[in-house]
């Protein structure tokens, strides 16, 4: 039974860690917030 539990949590973990990766380098917001007439780069 211990077993089980274990490698349930060890799955889940490896599954949040991917998906917190994924969430962070494909799925970017872009923002489109200009600082005037010209972007200055300054966002």
């Amino acid at each position: 039974m211990n077993t089980i539990i274990q490698n349930i949590l060890a799955f889940s973990a490896v599954l949040l860690a991917v998906g917190f990766l994924v969430r962070k380098y494909f799925y970017k917001k872009k923002t489109k917030k200009a600082c005037g007439t010209d972007d200055c780069g300054c966002h």
